[in-house]
């Protein structure tokens, strides 16, 4: 057995060759019942373990490292990495020579931009109030502009309970929305509308 017949590569995936792809790597896994093609650049490369959902456009010289999660309908330009076990959402748009390094999150609706770098275990997100009433209609992604670096570990929210890089010193209230270094209390969970039933 060869390490062709351990990748699964699902209907409509168009790789403008070469395309050098790993074993156990799995292309264009659909999403719902209907067609989405995927179309992968030349000169990139797929590593082990990672899962590329139907319906991405992804251009040249893109490449992943092992265990990487691309979900469904992105737009990624030419000269992309995405680092291992980092995962990128649907509907994402990432510009051209961007580079994700390992254990990232990159949430729905966030865009990139070219020449964007973002570094290990950063962790953006897109729900202001997480499970509050309508929060899946108000999601709204991160944009990191164009040559922007985002350093190892941080966070970057579209909304605040604890702001990101918060230092908190203290014992946080049940109910306090902290932010700051050092942290201080803004308000109480009570005030934000989005949390009241």
């Amino acid at each position: 057995m060869n390490a062709k017949d351990l990748v699964m590569v699902h209907g409509g995936v168009f790789l403008d060759e070469p395309v050098d792809v790993d074993a156990f790597v799995i292309l264009g896994r659909p999403f719902d019942d209907s067609s989405h093609p995927t179309r992968i650049g030349k000169n990139s490369r797929i590593r082990s373990h990672s899962v590329i959902y139907a319906g991405n456009n992804i251009g040249c010289q893109f490449q992943t490292g092992h265990g990487v999660l691309v979900r469904e309908l992105n737009t990624i330009g030419n000269n992309v990495s995405i680092g291992s076990h980092s995962v990128v959402e649907h509907h994402v748009t990432i510009g051209n020579g961007v580079r994700i390094h390992s254990q990232a999150f990159v949430p729905e609706y966030c865009v990139l931009e070219d020449d964007a770098w973002i570094g290990p275990c950063v962790c953006l997100t897109n729900a202001r109030y997480p499970r509050s009433t309508g929060v899946k209609e108000a999601l709204k992604g991160v944009t990191v502009g164009r040559g922007a670096k985002i350093g190892a570990g941080a966070v970057i929210l579209p909304g605040l309970v604890v702001g990101a890089g918060a230092v908190v010193t203290r014992d946080v209230g049940a109910g306090e929305v902290v932010a700051g270094n050092p942290s201080r209390v803004l308000k109480h969970v009570q005030d934000i509308p989005e949390y009241l039933p």
